[in-house]
């Protein structure tokens, strides 16, 4: 993807109570969708490309902050977006089957399609005291870029591709309701979370989708509706020696895609209900110091073979319920020690070295799973994982003027 994008914001202060922001954007979207080469002398072809894609984004945006007396603090604003295709471009007519029938063919800078709509917002803050304070907010969006998931692929494969005549924008609306304090002259903070999201239009692949380099993907997908949820943790430390935050989340991210797994709820594909993060700083001298971050997370939701049969000599897997099982759980620690150059009075310069090093316990975390025959038993295979890091130690040096 590439993209082109001129934007403009402003600025307008009423008075000290009351705020007004205004802009606009405009994104030109060029989509390159694949291409294929062959090598060899042996090869079925030189080279073979997807045409390109393009749309045009626009925004127009209002919003406003408000301050009404001591507790009360609003912020409340309405956005308007659109998205047009535009040409050079073939759209496939499809059946009630996903079958393409026909295709129309749009010459270039033909605006052949367009969607469009309203995007309010409201966030409402209450202070409870000095210390504390509640905050709740609404927005509505619209997606018009898609990223639809296989992880039934033998490497995870995303495909982002735009609206179109046969893909409407997706459309969500979030709610949130949280609960914030600040403690010991705000050099503890922390927070408490909840909000619910309600996806229309979510778009998600069929079964055992054709995906490298089809002209006609789009009779690949499946449309339906999903929903978000979860509550999110987060205690920070700004000031001392020792400084750094805790945050967790548990969330849950569902779709209901009437062709795709009998129509019951499953999985979306980046579903994680625990997501866990550490990140600590420690200030040795003005000269020294060291920081560490530790994250986990649950594996994202795949689909696996569960057994297989045998049809006319040929072997044929069989595979769950949509996103029914996961990868192993992800978790990583990275490591780092800085040493600053002195600081002398009318210097001009400085530089710092780092040391430091990712992944320090060289956890082999999966990047993909497949499943090959077994060599010592010729009547089933075995799962086989794929991991792309180990320890990875870096030494850094800067220089600043």
């Amino acid at each position: 993807m590439k993209d082109y994008a001129a934007k403009a914001d402003l600025n307008y202060f009423i008075t000290p109570e009351h705020t007004l922001k205004f802009g606009l954007i405009s994104t030109l979207h060029d989509f390159e969708p694949g291409s294929a080469k062959g090598l060899g002398d042996q090869s079925l072809f030189t080279e073979f490309s997807l045409p390109s894609n393009y749309a045009l984004e626009n925004g127009i945006y209002i919003s406003a902050e408000s301050s009404l007396g001591e507790r009360w603090n609003l912020r409340y604003g309405l956005r308007f977006s659109s998205f047009h295709n535009v040409g050079p471009a073939t759209v496939y007519n499809f059946n009630q089957d996903y079958q393409a029938v026909d295709s129309i063919v749009y010459e270039s800078g033909n605006f052949f399609n367009s969607f469009g709509g309203l995007e309010p917002r409201l966030a409402v803050s209450f202070m409870l005291n000095d210390w504390s304070s509640l905050k709740a907010s609404y927005s509505r969006t619209r997606q018009y870029i898609h990223l639809a998931q296989n992880s039934t692929a033998g490497t995870p494969l995303d495909v982002w591709f735009p609206s179109s005549p046969n893909v409407n924008p997706q459309i969500s609306d979030q709610v949130a309701l949280g609960y914030f304090w600040n403690l010991w002259d705000d050099r503890l903070e922390a927070s408490v979370e909840a909000y619910y999201k309600k996806l229309n239009n979510a778009i998600d692949f069929r079964d055992h989708a054709n995906l490298l380099l089809n002209r006609q993907m789009e009779g690949e997908l499946r449309i339906g509706n999903g929903n978000s949820y979860g509550l999110e943790f987060l205690i920070r430390k700004n000031t001392g020696h020792l400084s750094g935050w805790i945050s967790y989340t548990y969330s849950r991210t569902e779709r209901v895609v009437p062709e795709i797994n009998n129509g019951d709820p499953y999985a979306a594909p980046y579903d994680r209900p625990h997501d866990l993060a550490i990140v600590l700083n420690y200030e040795i001298s003005k000269r020294i110091w060291v920081s560490g971050n530790w994250v986990y997370s649950t594996g994202l939701p795949v689909t696996f073979p569960t057994g297989r049969f045998e049809y006319m000599g040929n072997i044929a897997p069989v595979y769950s319920n949509r996103n029914a099982y996961r990868m192993p759980d992800y978790h990583r620690l990275d490591v780092s020690v800085s040493l600053a150059g002195k600081d002398k009075p009318g210097r001009k310069w400085g530089w710092d070295l780092n040391l430091s090093a990712y992944n320090a316990y060289a956890r082999k975390n999966a990047w993909t799973i497949n499943f090959v025959q077994d060599d010592n038993d010729p009547n089933g295979p075995h799962a086989e994982m794929t991991y792309l890091f180990s320890i990875s130690p870096a030494l850094t040096f800067n220089f600043h003027f």
